[in-house]
């Protein structure tokens, strides 16, 4: 399963009015796994960004003087993401920049959604979270993801963070596996080491109070955040 974790930048909030896509970031999830194969692209909107915008996201027309028109990288991005599921956070303002970027094109481009299906995790949160914040940084807060670089906000930086809090949104861990998902007997070569029987005794270090209560924590923000009950936490006494 292929997934696309998307976000843009622009210079304004409404494509109608004639603003423009300025910065585009995708992280790629194959399998509910980071593969690092990500695109990211700034773009020069041919037109001014309003001054809420650059507030925003801090990108001057200056930076984006001599970066690529959409025209040049629209087959890029559409062979990037054709065929994936995209992730995007409040997808109808994103999609609604795409299809505006298409439709400017003579080259037949399609809308976003007949490229790729679309799921949006702002839709997701507001249902699995009702009458609550539901942005970037508050299930951030919510779902313990460090987002103490996001100053400013930024295509890629977003797209990264948002890749986090889907994963843990959508049910914590692919695999318990822990990256060994083939380590059996004999595969690819590899045999299992046995530990002398009269080594000495490994020490145990228990976990402090705190850090006990911290990993209870943790274990509860997972178990209510995932449709699938994967485990039951017992009451302490």
């Amino acid at each position: 399963m292929r997934q696309i974790v998307l976000d843009t930048e622009t210079t304004g909030l409404e494509p109608s009015q004639g603003h423009r896509i300025i910065e585009i970031g995708c992280v790629e999830l194959i399998n509910r796994r980071l593969t690092g194969n990500n695109l990211h692209i700034y773009i020069n909107p041919q037109r001014e960004i309003d001054a809420g915008a650059l507030e925003v996201h801090g990108i001057s027309n200056d930076f984006l003087a001599d970066k690529p028109l959409f025209n040049d990288i629209a087959d890029t991005f559409i062979d990037f993401v054709q065929g994936a599921e995209l992730i995007i956070h409040n997808a109808p303002f994103d999609i609604g920049f795409l299809n505006s970027e298409l439709s400017y094109l003579n080259h037949g481009y399609k809308v976003m959604n007949e490229y790729c299906e679309v799921l949006d995790t702002l839709a997701m949160a507001r249902k699995k979270h009702p009458e609550q914040k539901n942005n970037l940084d508050a299930l951030c807060k919510r779902y313990f993801v460090d987002n103490t670089q996001r100053e400013l906000h930024g295509a890629l930086l977003d797209a990264e963070i948002l890749a986090d809090v889907y994963l843990i949104m959508t049910g914590g861990q692919s695999s318990f596996a822990l990256g060994h998902d083939n380590d059996v007997e004999g595969t690819a070569g590899n045999k299992i080491k046995r530990l002398d029987e009269n080594r000495a005794p490994l020490k145990v270090i228990s976990a402090t109070k705190e850090e006990e209560a911290a990993h209870r924590t943790r274990l509860e923000s997972i178990q209510k955040s995932s449709e699938t009950q994967l485990w039951q936490l017992r009451d302490e006494n």
